[in-house]
């Protein structure tokens, strides 16, 4: 089964798992009691009712994959998916900085090969934004299985201006998100020469997709790097399989179970960090050796070189 969030991307769910994102930005507050309006307004068919005086429903719809929902603010255009509607992608207006995970995504291509880069769980777009305005000449390609989703992104998110080359590197026309109808899992995704770097957000009804807690998994999405290629990863919240509630152990990277995978699908070569409860608690993953953190650090703007220092092996 299939790609990309289903339809969840934030908030907590039944099992101390968080899915895709879960703050609330500033300038946004009060999520929860929008959703619950939205909720109400999308099961009266309410496309174009305003929520809260703050909030507009753009686009409530329901497809073969999703139960989508589209939010207009002054601050910002939201997607929210399945009956859980969390947050799967933020369309900031004015300024690309979505000050949770996405934008860790865009601090992947200083530390990987030259060449094309993978999203896997496309969304509305949310990372590819932030990667093509900090690197304008990146070749992206987006997998979504959900073509009526990335047509409501395109209508509302600004995703058809990622299909448009940028005025970056003339020798290659630019850079240009690439958009790719399918499951992200399937054998399809392969490209000849492989990819740089594949930036991996799949989730399915809140919780990162079953399919991503087997270690099979992880070697065939390897095979699809070039050499020195590597994976980054939103492996959600803590998943720990021991069933503890300590928050004082809620650090550790063993509390996730998608990188407990991982670890075991590579041994040695797997980096974590859990982003601060601020940007929503999710654990990240990047595959391959430890980059010289200074180095990384240098080559990002400095909103991002400075949580570089947080990357630490699981297996130091």
């Amino acid at each position: 089964r299939a790609s990309h969030p289903h339809i969840s991307s934030s908030s907590n769910n039944k099992k101390k798992s968080k899915s895709k994102h879960t703050t609330q930005h500033e300038g946004q507050g009060g999520w929860l009691k929008v959703v619950s309006k939205c909720c109400a307004a999308v099961e009266e068919g309410g496309n174009g009712e305003e929520v809260d005086n703050n909030y507009q429903v753009l686009t409530a719809i329901n497809t073969s994959y999703n139960d989508i929902l589209i939010l207009d603010s002054p601050h910002s255009r939201m997607l929210l998916l399945d009956p859980t509607h969390n947050i799967h992608s933020i369309f900031m207006k004015g300024q690309p900085w979505t000050g949770s995970y996405w934008d860790e995504f865009a601090s992947l291509p200083p530390i990987v090969p030259q060449g094309p880069i993978a999203i896997f769980g496309l969304g509305g777009g949310t990372a590819a934004h932030l990667m093509l305005t900090l690197w304008p000449s990146l070749q992206l390609h987006g997998w979504e299985i959900d073509e009526i989703l990335i047509d409501k992104a395109r209508e509302h998110l600004g995703l058809s201006h990622l299909e448009k080359p940028s005025q970056g590197a003339a020798a290659d026309g630019g850079g240009v998100l690439h958009v790719h109808i399918g499951d992200a899992l399937s054998a399809s995704t392969t490209i000849s020469g492989g990819y740089a770097g594949i930036v991996i957000d799949l989730f399915a009804g809140g919780e990162v997709l079953p399919q991503l807690q087997q270690v099979q998994t992880w070697l065939q999405l390897n095979d699809k790097l070039m050499p020195n290629g590597r994976l980054m990863i939103n492996c959600g919240g803590t998943t720990s399989l021991s069933g503890s509630t300590d928050s004082s152990t809620d650090a550790a990277w063993d509390q996730n179970s998608t990188l407990k995978t991982l670890c075991e699908a590579f041994p040695g070569q797997v980096n974590w960090k859990k982003m601060p409860k601020s940007e929503g608690e999710n654990y990240l993953a990047l595959t391959g050796p430890l980059p010289d953190l200074t180095l990384w650090a240098a080559a990002l703007p400095d909103r991002l070189g400075s949580g570089v220092v947080q990357w630490a092996c699981c297996f130091p």
